[in-house]
């Protein structure tokens, strides 16, 4: 039997658009500064590198940025207020449930690679019920590196494929962070166009851009990866 394929897939704007709820915790944020709130286009363009740039750019979109030393108590409200609403407006991508359902059925072994903390990686995918669907979750803190650092992409895909070897990989994303993870790894990615990025997806130069998750299978087979 052939090895079988790994596929790591980023997790906001690539298989869950969480922007309503990170706009909550940025404008939670805002708020306690007495700051304009953001809407979720503005928001859309920051997500992707981490609360702390998101609050870093929304503190500066929305008057005058904020220090080093003024950011750990606007880190702690972020994420309180994130922590209690993680799924209050958070919802799985069109097509997501079903097309994971199909490729793990198809034998191919699923991993999340997200920088999004660890804990609330941990806490979001059963209010998203998918917590079966993947051998192996990393989110920031797992380790002391996150992505685009390749050492974490063979972390997570070594242990999806509990140890095997010969298995080929891919990493499927929404940004300029998953593309640059996959070639630090050496591996291929396809990203999505519809996730968080401020330049398009179309424009950064992915192996695939797909306009739905759907055809997610069909483009993995392309690759051989299926």
């Amino acid at each position: 039997m052939a090895p079988a394929s790994c596929l790591i897939f980023d997790l906001d704007g690539t298989l869950a658009d969480t922007s309503p709820d990170l706009l909550g915790a940025t404008n939670a944020v805002l708020a306690a500064r007495g700051r304009p709130q953001l809407d979720l286009d503005h928001l859309r363009h920051m997500v992707g590198f981490g609360a702390t740039a998101l609050i870093l750019q929304a503190m500066e979109a929305s008057g005058a940025p904020v220090t080093q030393e003024e950011l750990p108590p606007l880190i702690e409200i972020f994420l309180a207020h994130y922590r209690a609403h993680i799924a209050d407006g958070t919802k799985l991508f069109p097509h997501v449930r079903e097309t994971l359902g199909g490729l793990k059925a198809a034998g191919a072994r699923l991993g999340v690679l997200t920088n999004k903390p660890q804990e609330l990686t941990d806490l979001l995918l059963p209010r998203l019920e998918l917590t079966g669907a993947f051998a192996s979750v990393y989110g920031a803190g797992r380790k002391p590196y996150t992505k685009p650092d390749p050492r974490i992409f063979h972390d997570v895909v070594t242990d999806a494929l509990e140890g095997s070897e010969g298995g080929r990989a891919v990493m499927i994303g929404d940004s300029i962070t998953d593309l640059n993870t996959a070639r630090a790894a050496g591996v291929p990615c396809i990203l999505m166009s519809y996730g968080f990025t401020p330049i398009p997806a179309a424009d950064l130069g992915a192996d695939m851009v797909l306009d739905d998750f759907s055809e997610l299978p069909r483009a993995l087979r392309d690759l051989r990866l299926l």
